[in-house]
């Protein structure tokens, strides 16, 4: 993690005008703005499609849309706030193909070494990394931010992320940021959660994680987490 200097006022600045709702034209805005070159006094954010390619996850309990899709379709709208508000952006997916080169034997692994060698190598000050819940109770829905228990930063972002899927009109019972031992948690030192968006296994929340008006509204409550952690440091 490289040592920033950001200004505090952009930060604050920032913050206040999503407090306010006025979006910067990301709310509505972009799937995916390009950042036009890498300022060195800004964060990176690495953000990181669960899945790909043959490996689809978990599938709507209805829609039978793969979560890898919706995994994409959200962090393509979470760059696109990044990118818009000046930060830098990384993708560690950016197409449907997952990462492990080929489907022989081991290829998750594979997979998941290529998304470490991605943050490393982005120098990473932030990793979100998107995906979908399931559960053999229909009934069980809602958003739930994982992080490593080690990590005190990692804690504090995913408070912050927690609070704005709480938030949202479509929450129907809020939770609490949790504990996860998961192998991209731990690819960096730096501030890094996996952000459960819904249960594609209930039939209301795979309803709503289809609706692109939905995954904007769910991209843009992670973005304002972590401008929030941001703007607290």
């Amino acid at each position: 993690m490289k040592t920033l200097f950001i200004k505090k006022s952009f930060l604050v600045a920032v913050a206040a005008v999503i407090a306010l709702g006025i979006c910067l034209g990301i709310c509505a805005g972009f799937a995916v703005k390009e950042a036009s070159a890498i300022n060195p006094n800004m964060p990176t954010v690495v953000i990181d499609a669960g899945h790909g390619g043959i490996d689809n996850g978990v599938q709507g309990v209805n829609s039978k849309t793969d979560e890898a899709d919706i995994n994409l379709a959200i962090a393509r709208f979470l760059k696109g706030n990044f990118t818009a508000a000046g930060f830098n952006c990384v993708m560690t997916r950016t197409n449907e193909a997952g990462l492990y080169g080929d489907t022989s034997k081991g290829f998750k692994m594979r997979d998941m070494k290529k998304r470490k060698e991605v943050i490393e190598n982005s120098n990473a000050d932030m990793v979100i990394s998107v995906h979908q819940n399931s559960c053999s109770l229909p009934s069980k829905r809602g958003s739930i931010v994982f992080f490593e228990k080690s990590s005190e930063v990692s804690g504090e972002l995913a408070a912050n992320i927690q609070s704005e899927l709480n938030a949202l009109p479509q929450c129907v019972k809020p939770s609490g940021a949790m504990y996860g031992d998961y192998y991209m948690l731990k690819c960096t030192q730096s501030p890094s959660v996996i952000v459960e968006c819904g249960f594609l296994t209930n039939p209301e929340e795979d309803k709503l994680l289809n609706d692109e008006t939905y995954q904007r509204a769910v991209a843009y409550a992670i973005f304002k987490g972590a401008v929030s952690y941001f703007a607290n440091k």
